[in-house]
């Protein structure tokens, strides 16, 4: 196994051991977590979920729900099985191995009530120098953002919710491939600064949803630095979320 660090998620209610040099949660991952609405009693499964950095911060963050990663690394498969085990949460959630390039069917679990993902970046190896090896099926898309989006919608039921967060110029695209699939969408921008374009957009859909699009209020990260520089810490809203004391509201 990889040299790996052990970190505390949510003010350290989640212990997460992720590698030193590959893919680590970070921002993306705990907005991810805090977007999930699932119910007491409902079963979330996430697409990529890597080392469980998500999944597991929903999973802490909805007592009630049940929740499945599925991930097609076998390292970072088996890093998530152990922190899963770490927080002591087996009883209620699992990861198993699959690729989104495939079919859910494949997988042979039954749909979910919700699916959740926080899908690479980039599915064009010529958009960007190439990122470090171990880093590289986090950040490539290889079968495309359409290959997520048709996983996501076979994995849930009708009137199942499909969430995931990504780059903000992508959103066009996100929405053009859920309008066949899924409606009734929502879309959170995420802004670095008030005054600043938003870098990444929250979309929630729901499966067979006819809902008009709702463009939600945005969540603003940081406070704008003084003249000296000083500042640009996170928001209080921002604080309270990568805490664990609230959650990305959809309603």
């Amino acid at each position: 196994m990889d040299e790996t660090t052990e970190d505390g998620v949510l003010d350290g209610k989640v212990r997460l051991r992720q590698p030193i040099r590959g893919y680590r949660a970070g921002l993306d991952a705990a907005l991810l977590a805090a977007a999930c609405d699932a119910k007491a009693g409902q079963r979330v499964i996430e697409a990529g979920c890597g080392a469980g950095g998500a999944l597991l911060a929903a999973a802490a963050r909805r007592p009630g729900a049940r929740f499945t990663g599925v991930e097609r690394d076998p390292k970072a498969l088996a890093l998530a099985l152990e922190n899963i085990a770490l927080n002591g949460m087996a009883d209620r959630v699992g990861a198993v191995a699959g690729d989104v390039a495939l079919r859910f069917s494949g997988l042979g679990l039954p749909v979910f009530d919700a699916a959740l993902a926080n899908p690479p970046f980039f599915d064009d190896p010529d958009a960007l120098r190439g990122p470090a090896a171990e880093r590289r099926g986090a950040w490539m898309a290889d079968d495309g953002l359409e290959a997520w989006i048709g996983f996501l919608s076979k994995a849930v039921r009708e009137g199942g919710t499909i969430t995931l967060i990504h780059r903000a110029d992508r959103l066009a695209d996100i929405l053009a491939l859920l309008a066949p699939k899924a409606g009734s969408a929502q879309v959170r921008p995420v802004l670095p600064f008030a005054d600043q374009p938003a870098k990444r957009v929250l979309v929630r859909a729901i499966k067979t949803g006819k809902a008009p699009l709702r463009l939600l209020p945005p969540l603003v990260l940081h406070d704008r630095p003084n003249e000296r520089g000083e500042g640009g810490k996170h928001t209080p809203e921002t604080e309270a979320i990568l805490r664990g004391d609230a959650a990305l509201d959809w309603g």
